[in-house]
């Protein structure tokens, strides 16, 4: 999602098709990312997750966290959603 818009819980919620969602703990991402809260991306997580896409990110550069503090990489928006075949959906306010 563009950095400078915030995830609507709703509007997740209602992509997913589910009527709750959390954040996990700290210790509960590590286990299944591999990686600490704040510096998750999707390449090389050691679960296969599915992805979502903010709507905004087709057609522009993005940066995205690439699994260490105050570390990023800049790629195509496009490429980035087929990579992952994200599902790409309005999910920001």
């Amino acid at each position: 999602m563009p950095g400078d818009r915030e995830i609507s819980w709703p509007k997740l919620r209602s992509v997913l098709g589910v009527s709750r969602l959390s954040m996990p703990s700290a210790e509960a991402a590590l286990a299944v990312t591999g990686f600490e809260r704040g510096t998750i991306t999707p390449f090389g997580t050691t679960t296969p997750l599915p992805v979502v896409a903010d709507e905004r990110v087709r057609g522009r550069q993005v940066s995205i966290g690439a699994g260490a503090h105050g570390v990023a990489a800049t790629l195509d928006g496009d490429a980035l959603v087929a990579h992952f075949h994200a599902l790409v959906a309005d999910v920001t306010d």
